[in-house]
């Protein structure tokens, strides 16, 4: 799996938990870290578990498996280390204060595009 492909497929799962403000960065021109940093946030601690949970569970049933995972228990900052995409999952006043689109500036981002849902 590519990783602009795993980027997607995290995009995916966490808006299938309702994450709000999904955001793809491509941080290849910038770093070595990743490819691509995925942002979202929760409305609460439950859904930031959640929405981590299941980027975990879709990584994992495409054979992808996380380096690490922080924050999961605790759900006001999830970080998922894929190797080559890094997702964080914030509750909004975490997203606000650490303020990581910020951080890496011009960097190109990517909406990530509506799930596709079968049968509708």
């Amino acid at each position: 799996m590519t990783p602009l492909q795993l980027s997607r497929l995290l995009a995916d799962a966490a808006m299938s938990r309702k994450a709000r403000g999904v955001v793809r960065i491509d941080v290849r021109p910038r770093t070595t870290i990743a490819d691509y940093l995925l942002i979202c946030e929760g409305d609460t601690d439950r859904q930031v578990r959640a929405i981590a949970e299941e980027m975990l569970e879709a990584a994992s049933r495409a054979g992808v498996h996380a380096l690490s995972r922080a924050g999961v228990e605790e759900g006001s900052w999830a970080c998922l280390d894929f190797d080559s995409v890094i997702a964080h999952v914030f509750l909004p006043g975490e997203r606000a204060y650490y303020d990581l689109e910020g951080l890496w500036g011009p960097a190109r981002r990517v909406r990530p595009r509506p799930p596709v849902r079968l049968g509708q």
